[in-house]
């Protein structure tokens, strides 16, 4: 174990000295994000980050810890990353259409299914101990849906500078520690392979935290969220509910912004493929917060979602159940006070407000302040006049 840990450590270092020649190497490919209407970025910034963390991870998994991987999923993996890779290479150098990098993706998770036969080829029944076995027909697409989707919704949120890489290392870090203290009976090469993808991504952070000079880029996102879906597909599995619950948790925030860009976008009636600048982060920076402070708090609900899924490893069905229940009323609730579906879209909102309040509206009543020697008020000329026969105290006292 202390071999690893330092392994580990020297990743770190082996990715921060590899990453500024991985910058040279994007200008001289042309591999830059220019500004634009949709970019947050004022000058021209490098990319391709991702292959700084495409090879660091392949020399401590060849090279450091070889003997912690089996020789023939580490080849597959290999080949199947290295065409999403390529795939975001192409795209960031070239800028390829949605479709062809979905034929990317496709590509190299079809090695994964077949070449290295990681597969979701169970299904749990929840709160019980029985076990659905997928055939072909139905295991093919439910993983390949499962890897395109995963990989998608890390590519979605990289949108700031450190934002998909340290939400990558926070997902990539409980992983780890979930696979190792709960779900041993997998094996440990895969917590140790999410502990490796988390410490170059460590060592990549200094260059691609705000003020970035550096990108991931479409290499690093779709690398990234392609491994992440590959590791949990390997790794999380269990003989509960939890197999499909954890990584989903997990994965919590890149999940929750591409759901609801996909539910934004259908009820504006635009294509769901189509780029906008409504996502978590464009939402948060509308209401005023820097950069670093947009990515800091989507850290902290990140940690958030890794906590409760920690959390529901260790509680009984009746629990989890109402920690999920709450976890997606709370993520409601967040979603529609900043706005993320639109201004008008606050059904939840707008229930509790119905419950609480009730039907009708109190109006507080209008009050007017009144100085001597000025005019009087409407609502003191409308007073009621005492009866014609009656004096007041003070005047009956004058009078005599």
């Amino acid at each position: 174990m202390f071999k690893i840990i330092v392994d580990l450590f020297l990743m770190v270092i082996i990715q921060a000295a590899i990453t500024p020649f991985i910058r040279r190497l994007a200008f001289v490919l042309g591999a830059v994000d220019n500004p634009n209407a949709r970019r947050v970025n004022k000058k021209p910034m490098p990319t391709i980050g991702g292959l700084g963390i495409f090879v660091t991870f392949n020399i401590g998994a060849f090279i450091l810890l070889r003997e912690q991987f089996p020789t023939h999923e580490l080849f597959s993996v290999l080949l199947a990353s290295s065409v999403i890779i390529l795939t975001g290479m192409i795209d960031d150098i070239l800028e390829l259409k949605p479709g062809q990098k979905m034929v990317g993706i496709f590509v190299g998770a079809m090695i994964v299914y077949y070449l290295a036969g990681i597969q979701m080829n169970v299904i749990n029944i929840p709160f019980t101990h029985r076990s659905f076995y997928l055939p072909w027909y139905l295991s093919l697409p439910i993983t390949i849906f499962w890897i395109l989707a995963l990989t998608n919704a890390v590519n979605l949120i990289d949108g700031l500078d450190g934002l998909a890489s340290g939400v990558s290392c926070i997902s990539l870090l409980t992983m780890g520690i979930v696979g190792y203290y709960f779900l041993r009976n997998q094996g440990l090469y895969v917590p140790i392979a999410c502990f490796m993808l988390a410490v170059c991504l460590i060592g990549f952070l200094p260059y691609n935290f705000n003020p970035a000079k550096i990108f991931l880029g479409d290499t690093g996102a779709l690398y990234l969220g392609f491994m992440i879906a590959v590791l949990s597909l390997k790794g999380l599995k269990n003989v509960t509910f939890i197999s499909l619950l954890v990584p989903v948790l997990i994965l919590g925030v890149p999940i929750s912004d591409t759901v609801y860009a996909m539910i934004r976008r259908k009820l504006n009636k635009r294509p769901i493929s189509q780029a906008d600048k409504h996502h978590l982060h464009h939402q948060l920076m509308s209401l005023g917060l820097t950069q670093r402070q947009t990515v800091l708090v989507i850290y902290a609900l990140s940690l958030i979602f890794s906590f409760v899924s920690m959390l529901a490893l260790l509680s009984p069905g009746w629990a989890m159940t109402l920690l999920i229940i709450g976890l997606l009323v709370a993520v409601e609730l967040f979603v529609e006070s900043i706005g993320l579906l639109g201004e008008k879209y606050k059904p939840l909102t707008h229930l509790i407000s119905h419950l609480v309040l009730g039907s009708t509206k109190h109006q507080e009543p209008k009050v007017e302040v009144w100085h001597q020697g000025q005019a009087k008020p409407e609502q003191l000329k409308h007073e009621v006049q005492p009866p014609a026969g009656k004096k007041t105290k003070s005047k009956q006292k004058h009078k005599s």
